[in-house]
């Protein structure tokens, strides 16, 4: 029944159990475990899981399940399992898919822990990676191989915002039959198409836009039955990387106004960046809604929007990148991202930090580049303070 509703529809009732009290707003079962009228039912339960049936919190929880089914069914994806964090996800994706002799391509531009995982944790145990740059399909062509197992990528970048094209990817890791996994935060699952461009994995920090008020950590892995089952579940539910109930108690109420909030951010973002565009205290503003973005065409085409992030390169370097953000009185200095409260952080010093210099450097993370997160502030209280700090530089 749920197929065809509209995305927003979806996102307040998907999924939804009540209890035999008829509760309105869905109920936290804050429960680690779970009791069984007899040992023969224990047994069973153990054996195999029934509809609506649990066993223990690791391995599942009924106020968790609610949420998993309710973003599976926003994303139009078979199944989903939900994490403690974004980088649980992550980790939990890879990781269950991989072993020692596999090869993975993946995106260079990537946030710092995708890349821990990918070249320390992967690589330690024999996990081969080729990095390449993300936009350019040609090497990704030449990097990918008969034996190739997974690719990855953020589809749109953090922090520089650079666009990749899901269906280009997804096409030619699938002609080798390897499997396309994608960090999809900056898109949101409002503005997503990815499955039906062609990945096969989802992946979301639900702290960001999902939670969309700065309050709990969580993650959640989306695709098919078999990956999510088969693959998935086994390595999650014994290695611990759960969501709490309670955490995904409050992404069930965030996932309610989710598409009120990303697309009223979208809006904010897509005017900060016109205003600023061609300020001489900018050397360059980066957004995916301008014409001048190098990836404008397919942002369009892939999400229909620009999102709710924006980059500006700050003239005069790390210095004056520090002036403006300490002048800065609405903006919040947060390495956070997709709040209520619009948010900015200085890349090269914070998330990016861990990035040896050269690398910085050929991904864009210039000394003034500062990463703005646009949030549901008016447009116009937020374009003066951002004007007002320019002018302190």
């Amino acid at each position: 029944m749920t197929k065809d509703w509209d995305a927003r529809t979806r996102m307040v009732h998907a999924g939804t159990r009540r209890s035999q009290y008829g509760e309105v707003s869905e109920a936290i079962f804050l429960t680690q475990g779970f009791v069984y009228e007899t040992a023969e039912q224990a047994e069973a339960r153990f054996v195999a899981l029934g509809e609506d049936e649990f066993i223990y919190a690791r391995y599942g929880n009924p106020t968790v399940r609610m949420f998993e089914d309710r973003i599976a069914a926003i994303e139009g994806a078979e199944d989903a399992f939900a994490t403690a964090s974004g980088m649980a996800a992550v980790n939990g994706a890879l990781t269950a898919l991989l072993q020692s002799g596999d090869h993975v391509v993946a995106a260079r531009a990537l946030f710092g822990s995708c890349l821990y995982i990918l070249q320390d944790v992967l690589g330690r145990y024999g996990v081969e990676v080729t990095l390449v740059d993300g936009t350019d399909l040609e090497q990704w062509r030449a990097a990918i191989r008969p034996d190739t197992k997974a690719v990855f990528f953020e589809s749109v970048s953090n922090p520089t915002l650079e666009v990749i094209d899901i269906a280009a990817v997804a096409g030619l890791a699938h002609a080798v039959g390897a499997l396309v996994i994608v960090d999809n935060v900056f898109a949101t699952p409002v503005f997503s198409r990815a499955l039906e461009q062609g990945a096969d994995v989802v992946i979301y920090s639900t702290t960001k836009h999902i939670d969309g008020q700065g309050r709990c950590l969580g993650g959640v892995v989306l695709g098919s039955k078999e990956f999510i089952r088969g693959t998935l579940e086994p390595y999650l539910k014994h290695s611990g990387g759960a969501l709490s109930p309670f955490n995904a108690w409050v992404m069930l109420k965030g996932l309610e106004t989710l598409d009120l909030r990303v697309r009223a951010q979208a809006q904010s973002a897509q005017a900060l960046a016109e205003a600023l565009q061609g300020h001489p205290k900018l050397d360059r503003v980066i957004y995916p809604g301008l014409d001048s973005h190098p990836q404008h065409a397919l942002a369009q085409a892939q999400m229909g929007s620009g999102g709710t992030m924006l980059a500006i390169e700050v003239a005069g370097g790390q210095a004056a990148a520090f002036r403006f953000l300490n002048a800065l009185e609405l903006f919040t200095i947060s390495n956070n991202l997709g709040d209520a409260k619009s948010l900015v952080t200085h890349p090269a010093t914070t998330t990016h930090q861990r990035l040896p210099e050269d690398q910085k450097q050929h991904l864009g993370i210039s000394p003034g580049l500062v990463r703005v997160s646009l949030g549901l502030e008016a447009i116009g209280d937020l374009l003066a303070d951002v004007t007002a700090a320019l002018d302190v530089i």
